[in-house]
Formats: structure tokens, sequence, C-alpha cells
């Protein structure tokens, strides 16, 4: 019988690939991509793994890309923004961009068309939320970009029935040459209950962190929150829901501030022996009294 590995499948080559890429820390896919093709050394394997890989990843990563043009104008690449595989629209512009996912790029862009758009009465409150939004992340999120989408009701013409905002906020910083990289992404559905008068809030978000000089030290937290906040005007909904966010992601960073300020003193002490086996601390405020072999053996009780 031989004891040789038997050679893997082709689609067991592509997952495997896949999983690489998809795991790859945030802004540090085109470095995965770049080794993993030089290990594969299989072209139809990469581009296969790739061509179902980058999609996922820049959606899940809520990537900003330019939009082609000097208006400086992006656009957020999220399974909200998504009109079909490589098009993604930006509600702000009311202009759709055509995205090369390997490549990272926005290639065209084209006006949306009125049936992608949501309703006048509807376009007033995300315009006003959206507005607020940005204001929040332009003064907590030094890289941040955000989004406001009609994810439901969008056809809404006028007071009555329900329908449903996501806000999306995104924020990177990526500094490979000083060996980390960092990401956060929230995501924030909004539904507003026309009958009760009540706008429901949950919000779910990710920071990651990666650290490689020397070593691979990786942070990834989730948290998740619920609140609530009455339905009005489209300004005083936008301010009283821009706080809601305000609110709980300032005090969920606080925290994890807090409880990383204390590693030192908690986690990383719970690593180690608080006392060697012989529970007997090492005296090494005066250790030139003993020699460098014998002595020491027999202080720390292991003397042959």
């Amino acid at each position: 019988m031989s004891d040789e590995e038997p050679e893997l499948s082709l689609k067991q080559k592509t997952e495997i690939a896949k999983w690489f890429l998809l795991n790859a820390p945030a802004g540090e896919i085109q470095y995965v991509a770049k080794d993993l093709r030089s290990v594969l050394d299989d072209d139809d394997v990469y581009n296969t793994a790739a061509s179902e890989a980058f999609p996922l990843y820049n959606r899940s990563h809520m990537i900003c890309l330019k939009m082609p043009g000097s208006s400086g104008d992006e656009v957020l690449i999220t399974s909200y923004s998504q009109l079909t595989e490589d098009e993604y629209l930006d509600p702000r512009t009311a202009q759709v961009s055509k995205v090369d996912h390997i490549k990272q790029v926005c290639t065209k862009v084209r006006p949306a068309s009125d049936e992608e758009l949501p309703s006048p009465y509807v376009e007033e409150y995300r315009c006003a939320l959206d507005e607020e939004v940005m204001r929040y992340v332009s003064e907590a999120y030094p890289k941040g970009v955000c989004s406001v989408y009609c994810g439901k009701g969008k056809d809404v013409e006028e007071p009555g029935s329900d329908f449903e905002f996501v806000v999306v906020i995104s924020a990177s910083r990526h500094s490979p040459q000083n060996f980390c990289n960092g990401s956060w992404r929230s995501v924030w559905n909004i539904e507003f209950k026309d009958e009760a008068q009540l706008i429901e809030v949950r919000g779910k978000w990710q920071v990651g962190a990666h650290y490689f000089e020397e070593g691979n030290v990786q942070l990834d937290a989730e948290h998740e929150c619920k609140d609530s906040t009455l339905f009005q005007s489209p300004d005083d909904t936008a301010i009283s829901l821009s706080n809601i966010i305000r609110h709980h992601e300032t005090e969920y960073l606080t925290a994890l501030q807090g409880s990383y300020s204390d590693l030192p003193d908690t986690t990383f002490k719970d690593l180690r022996r608080k006392l060697p086996v012989t529970r007997t601390l090492f005296p090494w405020h005066n250790t030139l009294q003993f020699s460098l072999t014998k002595d020491i053996s027999r202080e720390l009780g292991i003397e042959k």
C-alpha cells in the first residue's frame, strides 16, 4: 500500500485557496493573493478561487473605492449597495459604479435609474439621516466613510407604511510599512414603524486589527445592541438616530480601550505561573551568592 498522500482535487485546491483569501486581514488580501498565486503555481485554480473570493471579501470588509473622474466621489462595496455582482449604488450621488473586484477599482459610472432610488418621501428621511451620520463619522473616524441605504419600502410615497434604512460605517487604517492594519465596520438596521410611531434600531459592528512585526497578533471583536426612538420629522428623526449611533459606538470603544489597558495586569499575568513549580520565588536581588551551575540548581530544587 502506498504511503503517498492522495492528490487534492481541483475543487479541494480551489476551496483551500478561497479560505486563505477570505480570511486575509483587512487591507491584506492583495498580499495574500500574490503569495497564494506563487504557491499554487496553477493559474486555473487561482483564477477560480479569486473570482469567487474577492467579491465576498470586498463586501464583508465594506471596502471603499473611488469613482472614476476627478469628482472625488466614493462608493462603499456592501451587500446593501449591491445591484448586480459588479454594480453598486451610491445613494448620496445617485450613481451606480461598475467594479472590478480583483483589482479593487471602479471602472465605470452611470446615473442610477428611478427604480433604483427611493421615493421622494423616503428620500427626505434618508438624506436627513445621511447628513447627520456624515457629521458624526467625520468627527469620530479620521478615515471613516458612511452611507445610508433604503433596505425595504423604497416605494412608499406617503405616511402610513413602514420602511427600513441600513446605515453602514466603515473605517480603516492600513499601515503595512509599520506592520499593522485595522478596520471598523458597523451596520445599523433602522425600522420605521408608522402605526406605532416608533423606530427600532439594531446595531452590529466588528473591530479588526493585525500586528505582524516579528509575530502575528490579531484582534477580531464583535458586538450587537438594540435601541429605539420616536418617529418624528425627518430632521428630528435624523438627529435622534445619529445620537443613538454615537452613544453606543462611543460606549463600546471606551469599554474596549479600558479592557485592553488592563491586559498587562489581568489576562497576561494569567498566562504564566505566579510561582515556579517549587512554589518559591527566585531571589533575583541576590544572585551573586550563587554559582551558575550547582548552587542555582540546588536553590531551584532541581539538583541531580
